[in-house]
């Protein structure tokens, strides 16, 4: 499979004409690099994976940048001696796209940033394929194959089955991440918290709960879920702060920027597995909300997401804040269109009024339709939706 376009190249060229550095980050294996050597073929391309170059950087940057005085460097992070010093030489120079840096952990690389780059770099993010971006390539006709392979890049680059690719993935992930963003004792206890928040895909956080069935405290399953934030494994979706005179829940639901890895995790081996599973909708959900965020990081623009739910059990699935109207979206994964698909859409709407914009219902079914309460779109289509 030949190089697939990403959304992103656009804005990432657009700001590399305007600012002197230009970062670049997403979890690993997510295509930052291929985007990159394609987006500005004419740069060098430095890794510092490679030990020669990291020994050179950290030893001598002034040698190094002086070598390389415009180009993209990889998982720049792994030599944070030479932020100080690309502020310097920006500094002076004066001149946009000197340096595009690429970084697979948020904890690491934007210490840096805020250190010595801040007002100097524009940062994106970038996550794996979008539905929009992969599915003229392999134009799956079920969402399940796709909750199934998930969406990084050398699953279907190389044609891997999605079981070798993901035990591959968290065994480098849990080895190698995990151990650069906090010195963990126990990576076997670390496991089992991914695992069970595979379990918990599309619900709500609950940390004591995690904490007593992983047998770790409180603090450690808070500290921990910052570390699978920050390695974009997984996501939290935040309550809505307006309450329209209601009692809102507080807690953030939790979801994987991957259903594919979410899916391994859960110990599903096929496509047929997820039809039955018990958690089908929630890993559903995570798919749908995954895409609409990746829409909004793949224009450059902040994750706008919520969801919404009060204390009777009322819920939007996903709320996206667009100026001063509030978009509800709901989430079914259902492949027919019920009566119980509006109902969460019409109560919203009645008690937000005129904040509410025409709310979106996504379903697992192949068929658009334009209801007078609720506009109504398949899965394959989430594109579609407009803020």
């Amino acid at each position: 499979m030949n190089y697939i376009p990403r959304t992103l190249e656009k804005h990432i060229k657009l700001l590399a004409s305007k600012f002197p550095v230009v970062t670049l980050t997403g979890p690993r294996q997510s295509g930052k690099s291929t985007l990159v050597r394609h987006a500005f073929p004419e740069k060098p391309y430095i890794s510092c994976e490679d030990p020669d170059i990291r020994l050179f950087a950290s030893q001598d940057p002034r040698g190094f940048l002086k070598t390389y005085p415009n180009a993209v460097i990889d998982e720049a992070q792994k030599v944070p001696e030479i932020f100080s010093y690309i502020q310097t030489k920006v500094d002076l120079d004066d001149e946009p796209g000197q340096y595009i840096l690429t970084g697979s952990h948020d904890f690491l690389l934007f210490e840096k940033i805020s250190q010595s780059l801040a007002g100097r770099t524009a940062v994106l993010r970038l996550l794996p394929f979008s539905l929009q971006e992969i599915h003229g390539f392999c134009n799956f006709k079920n969402p399940d194959e796709y909750l199934f392979n998930g969406f990084y890049p050398r699953v279907y680059k190389m044609n891997i089955m999605p079981y070798d690719f993901y035990s591959s993935y968290i065994q480098t992930y849990i080895e190698r991440d995990v151990r650069l963003i906090k010195n963990i004792s126990d990576l076997g206890q670390f496991q089992l918290l991914l695992k069970m928040c595979a379990g918990r895909v599309g619900q709500m956080l609950n940390l004591s709960s995690l904490g007593n069935e992983c047998g770790i405290s409180h603090t450690t399953v808070k500290s921990w879920i910052s570390i699978l934030e920050a390695s974009y494994i997984i996501f939290l979706l935040k309550p809505h702060h307006v309450n329209f005179s209601k009692r809102l829940v507080k807690m953030p639901k939790l979801y994987f920027y991957d259903t594919g890895l979410a899916a391994f995790l859960l110990g599903i081996n096929s496509v047929e597995q997820i039809q039955t599973h018990y958690n089908k909708g929630g890993l559903f959900e995570s798919f749908i909300v995954s895409n609409i965020i990746k829409k909004m990081l793949n224009a450059g623009q902040e994750n706008r997401c919520y969801f919404w739910r009060d204390k009777n059990g009322n819920e939007i699935d996903c709320l996206v804040e667009n100026g001063e109207q509030l978009l509800p979206i709901e989430i079914k994964s259902g492949k027919t269109v019920t009566s119980d698909y509006f109902k969460g859409v019409d109560y919203y709407r009645r008690i937000a009024g005129e904040k509410a914009s025409h709310p979106f219902i996504i379903y697992g079914g192949d068929h658009e339709q334009m209801r007078s309460n609720a506009h109504v779109i398949p899965w394959k289509n989430v594109d579609k939706i407009l803020f």
